[in-house]
């Protein structure tokens, strides 16, 4: 995407400036009138080569998480905010990260608060990493804030990585299998269906369908190819329709084997996002927006702002979250609990400790079940192709015996 950079004013007048990322000059504009920010200037920040071939934000999840934990020792400790950027953008070896922390520094040290600053880099400071430190900057507890977030941040990395683990091998083996399938119909079967021409004489039935198969992909290779990519485009393009989004979302819920994994870490994510803004002053109507947005999984999304939209009108956030069938029973009973007692943050992060504990124990399960399945199948088509060509010459011995 490309880079702005801006000027302008904050709700209080005070001049700020800095960089934005967006598709066009509109949108960005568009992003800063939302925070609160008149625009004066905006222009293109032009080519930056540490940017060159960078996917995404740029700055890991780890990376982040580290920043913020060393951030909270530094304002624990005393420092001045602006002096503990200045020591977190020299020791940032991320020169894309390094380059976020000046422009931070920059427009805290001009007078913008430290919120409005992350702001500005909406692809590394999420929402919900700006709401928090607003409230930390309010309450005068930035320091609680940032570790809070910190834990939050490494827990959420954790909890991608092991889904990350879990899916790794399972991707690996089916590429090696279309990978070996491909090669097998594009090399070796040739050699096999030249043997057998010379022979003469008809095929038995399963070699003639994987000869029938290599010469349909000798000859349509090309198409195959173009009609994978345009199936992954076609899916990408439908799952960014609501309605798309919404039907894959649902399916990824109810599927056998993953489906009760999706579920698992989308309540835990949902939990633990909410219970730790919570805890950091953030209402929970903003809390259960910021959630949302940030639920991974559209179903999961409409049934948290359902329970956004219960609570604005005067009800319990239980109920809705019950009704949208998402939601386990037991889950809903101990929010509805935590909401009686007035102790919902703490109940929710309960509920998110359970949770990170059952997809640990799902993506082992669900590992040790891939793992075999996933041997036979390469397997299966690898001997099952092995033994299809070599019929015809089990036959031939067999008539030379007679």
């Amino acid at each position: 995407m490309p880079e702005f950079r801006w000027e302008g004013t904050n709700r209080a007048g005070r001049p700020m400036s800095g960089k934005i990322t967006a598709a066009k000059k509109s949108e960005a504009e568009e992003l800063l009138t939302q925070r609160g920010v008149r625009v004066t200037k905006i222009k293109g920040a032009g080519f930056d080569i540490s940017t060159f071939g960078v996917i995404g934000s740029g700055v890991k999840d780890k990376e982040l998480a580290t920043f913020t934990r060393q951030f909270a020792v530094m304002i624990n400790a005393g420092l001045p905010l602006v002096k503990c950027l200045q020591i977190l953008g020299e020791q940032q070896e991320n020169k894309i990260f390094q380059g976020m922390i000046e422009d931070i520094t920059a427009t805290v040290e001009k007078g913008g608060t430290l919120a409005d600053a992350m702001a500005q880099h909406p692809n590394v400071f999420t929402e919900l990493y700006t709401n928090m430190v607003a409230a930390g900057e309010q309450g005068g507890i930035l320091d609680t804030i940032l570790n809070r977030l910190a834990t939050h941040l490494e827990k959420s990395t954790a909890l991608k990585s092991k889904i990350k683990s879990a899916m790794m091998y399972p991707m690996v083996v089916l590429i090696v299998v279309i990978l070996v399938t491909i090669a097998l119909l594009l090399f070796v079967i040739p050699i096999f269906q030249q043997m057998f021409t010379d022979m003469g004489g008809s095929l038995p039935g399963p070699t003639q369908f994987v000869v029938s198969l290599s010469e349909f992909t000798q000859a349509n290779i090309l198409l195959i190819i173009l009609g994978m990519v345009a199936l992954v485009v076609a899916y990408k393009m439908y799952y960014k329709t609501k309605n798309g989004e919404r039907m894959i979302d649902l399916i990824k819920l109810k599927m056998p084997i993953f489906g009760i994994l999706v579920r698992k870490m989308s309540i835990a994510r949902f939990t633990r996002t909410l219970g730790t803004l919570i805890s950091s002053g953030v209402s929970i109507l903003d809390g259960l927006n910021i959630t949302a947005k940030t639920a991974g999984n559209r179903v999961v999304a409409d049934a948290i702002m359902d329970a956004r939209t219960s609570i604005s009108g005067g009800e319990n956030i239980s109920n809705p979250l019950e009704q949208s069938g998402v939601f386990p029973v037991m889950v809903t009973q101990m929010i509805a609990v935590g909401e009686e007692t007035g102790g919902i943050d703490t109940m929710l992060q309960k509920i998110a400790d359970f949770y990170e504990e059952e997809v640990d124990t799902a993506v082992a399960g669900l590992t040790s079940v891939l793992e075999p399945i996933m041997i036979v199948v390469l397997g299966g088509i690898v001997g099952g192709m092995v033994i299809a060509m070599y019929l015809p010459i089990f036959d031939l011995i067999g008539t030379v015996g007679q």
